[in-house]
This record gives structure tokens, sequence and C-alpha cells, in this order.
């Protein structure tokens, strides 16, 4: 594996973050923000977090020592980028921050030199503008807390070149996490269905229908207690494409434009695809593989209501 130098451009809890998992993956990191005393100060408060996170049990006994040695402030952010291989910049999400920022760092950076972004909702392509050899660079969306969410979304424009996609995937598997490529569009994924379910959310709130604790119960007991196992698409095929279906068309007896049936879903159902039982749907699982399918969805269940009884309630009440 290589061993890669990293500028880490936007040193709060986010930049922070995204350090403290780099540095345990063995590169090399130099943090920056607006001034060097604030990247000082960010430098110090990863260093406590770091500490407070192994004393919880949450980061290798390690952690500490390895973070201290493969972490430093940077006075300013173009000595942080100087000799890069890699630039993440988490600043603001404001454009004209970035575009600053994206500026700075083309002007001092290697021209050759990986640039990403860890905005979560503006376009790349719009960023894209600010950077010169706009090949290099593409979204880098880390989500908060970065030290522990598993999923980073990948997000190249239209002239982002295919090895620096490649890697981005390589520094980031080293810290363990997992990406997903994702095509340059409003929201990308995380946000535009994380928004999507907060909007229907309210509606049920300002309709009278419940009330924020009881909708927040339902989604973590019910079909959010799924979601760290399977997605969308898995979750559907195993529901059967045809329920689906059938719900849809009692959604739409009130909302028929709100809860209008995806064309994708009427081909599938209309081809006899109705997904595991099947044998085809979203994700084509082969019929023979079911009683396994559905061992496994059964085991992990149980283990993740295990695990949130040893838990216990979040301290939110």
């Amino acid at each position: 594996m290589t061993t890669h130098t990293i500028a880490v451009v936007g040193s709060g809890y986010m930049g922070g973050g995204i350090a403290q998992v780099l540095a345990l993956s063995g590169a090399t990191v130099r943090i920056a923000d607006i001034s060097e005393e604030i990247a000082r100060k960010n430098y110090d408060r990863l260093i406590a977090e770091a500490e407070q996170f192994v004393a919880d049990g949450l980061f290798p006994a390690d952690a500490v020592d390895r973070i201290r040695a493969n972490v430093s402030p940077a006075a300013s952010i173009e000595e942080a980028v100087t000799g890069a291989d890699f630039i993440e910049e988490a600043v603001p999400e404001k454009i004209e921050i970035k575009h600053e920022t994206l500026r700075r760092i083309s002007a001092a950076a290697s021209p050759d030199a990986i640039i990403g972004s860890n905005t979560s909702t503006i376009l790349i392509g719009s960023l894209a503008e600010a950077v010169t050899n706009p090949e290099r660079f593409l979204g880098v969306h880390f989500s908060n807390p970065a030290p522990f969410i598993p999923g980073v979304e990948l997000i190249p424009h239209e002239t982002t070149a295919d090895a620096a996609i490649a890697t981005v995937e390589e520094i980031v598997a080293a810290t363990g996490k997992e990406t997903a490529r994702v095509k340059d569009a409003t929201g990308f994924v995380l946000n535009r269905l994380q928004y999507a379910l907060f909007h229907e959310a309210t509606q049920l709130v300002e309709e009278g229908v419940a009330t924020p604790e009881d909708i927040d119960t339902i989604v973590r007991t019910t079909f959010g207690f799924r979601l760290p196992v399977f997605g969308p698409f898995a979750i559907a095929d195993m529901a059967g494409l045809d329920v689906y279906s059938f719900c849809y068309a009692s959604l739409q007896t009130r909302w028929p434009e709100r809860f209008a049936t995806p064309d994708s879903l009427k081909e599938l159902v209309d081809a006899g695809k109705f997904g595991t039982k099947s044998g085809a749907g979203y994700l084509d699982v082969p019929a023979d593989r079911t009683p396994e399918l559905i061992a496994y969805r059964n085991k992990a269940y149980v283990a993740i209501k295990q695990l949130m009884d040893e838990l216990g309630p979040a301290p939110i009440n």
C-alpha cells in the first residue's frame, strides 16, 4: 500500500474527524484553517477527542500515539498542501468560501495532487470552476461523525479522471470505510434521501398524525431498524414488489402525484419480477438463495436488537 501525504483544509469537527481516521490508516496528515492559531487549537481538540474515544473503547488503545505521530497543524493552507498527494477541503458549506479555498489550494498544491471536497450539497461541477486541472477534482463526502460513520460518497464531475477516483477509493478503503460512486446531482444520494424522509416526517407532524417522538420510535424500530443491514432495494425485493405496487395504489387514493408508482417498479411487476420470491427484482437475488437470505436477515435483526438493548435508550428525553 502507498503511504499518502494528505492535507485537510478546514480543521473543525468534520475536518478534524477526517484527519483522525486518515491518520489512523497510516497517512501523514497536515491540517490547516484560516489561521495557524485555529489549526493548533483544533489539533489539540482532536487529540483530546481521541483520548476520550480510547477511554470509551471507540478507538484502539494506541490511537492517540498514532494520531500524534501522523497529524500536524500547518501555519497556512499553502504550507499544508505543499507536497501533499491528496487534499480534502472541509470548509463551511458556502460556495464563495469553498471557491476561495479551492483557488488557494490549486495555486499552492502540486499540479497532479488530487483534490476532494467534503461538500454535502453543492454541485461538484460548480466547485470545479475554482480548481486548476479540474480532472483531479471530485467530491469526497464523509458523514458526521466522520470517525464512526462508515460510508463515504464519491462524486466525480464530468471531467474527473478515473485514476483520481481510483486513488481516492484506495485512500478511503485504508480507513476501513466503504465508498459508493454517485453522479453529480443536487443533494447527491445521502441528503436527497435523508431530506425526503425528513420532509415526509414533518408533514406527518404538521397533519397531527403523530408526534415527533412517536415518529422517531416508529422509524428506529421498524423500517429504520432494517437499514444497517439492507438498503431500500433489497428491502423492497424481500417484501415483494407486487406488495409495494399495491401499497402505492393505496397511497394514491389521497396523494396520486406524491406517491405515483415509480416507472421502474411498474415495469418489473408487469414483467412478473416480484423480488426474491420470483428470483428477479431490483437486485436479482436467485430464488434458491432466498432461505439463506432470510436466515441472514433474521440473525442480523436479532443481533441489532441485542446491541440496542445492551446500549440502552438514547439520552434524548
